[in-house]
C-alpha cells in the first residue's frame, strides 16, 4: 500500500464526521486531494440545494487530506491544526459535489520549512465543484503544523 492509500484509510478512521456527513476520499497525490458528497435528505437546505455546512465539511475534510497527503514522509510526527478559514459560496449547489483541493506550496518547500524551523504554516485552495464542473464555492484553509514533542 503507498503513502497516500494508507494516509486516505487512516483520515477515514480518525475523523468519523466526515464519514457521519457522507464524504468520500477519492484521491490523494502530493499535496492535493479530491472528495465526493453525494447530495442526500440529511445533506440538504430549506431550499433543497446542499447545505452551506456540508459544503463547509466537504472542502474542509479535501484540505486536510491535501494536508496529510503533502507532509506523508512526516505526518506521524506532526501535530496538524487548521487555524482559519475562509469560504465564499459562488452558486447554489445541487447533487453530487466534488472538491479540488491543493498546498499553495510544492511540499518539498513546506517540508523544508518544517525541518529548518520546526513548525510550517501554509494554505490549502479548495474549488468545490458541482456536476457540471461549475464552481459551487472557494475555499482557503490554513494550516499550523508543528512538530510534536519527544
Amino acid at each position: 500500500m503507498n503513502p497516500y492509500d494508507m494516509i486516505k484509510t487512516q483520515l477515514s478512521t480518525i475523523v468519523p464526521f466526515q464519514n457521519f456527513v457522507g464524504i468520500e476520499l477519492l484521491e490523494l497525490g502530493d499535496g492535493v486531494a479530491f472528495a465526493q458528497l453525494d447530495q442526500r435528505d440529511e445533506t440538504t437546505n430549506h431550499i433543497k440545494t446542499q447545505h452551506a455546512g456540508a459544503m463547509f465539511t466537504l472542502g474542509e475534510a479535501a484540505s486536510g487530506a491535501a494536508m496529510a497527503a503533502a507532509m506523508a514522509p512526516v505526518i506521524l510526527s506532526v501535530r496538524p491544526v487548521a487555524a482559519g478559514a475562509k469560504i465564499a459560496y459562488t452558486k447554489i449547489a445541487n447533487g453530487t459535489l466534488i472538491a479540488y483541493a491543493k498546498t499553495s506550496e510544492p511540499s518539498k518547500d513546506l517540508l523544508a520549512k518544517l525541518d529548518a524551523d520546526g513548525k510550517v504554516v501554509f494554505e490549502v485552495l479548495v474549488d468545490i465543484q458541482d456536476g457540471d464542473k461549475d464552481t459551487v464555492a472557494e475555499m482557503a484553509i490554513t494550516w499550523h503544523l508543528s512538530r510534536k514533542a519527544s
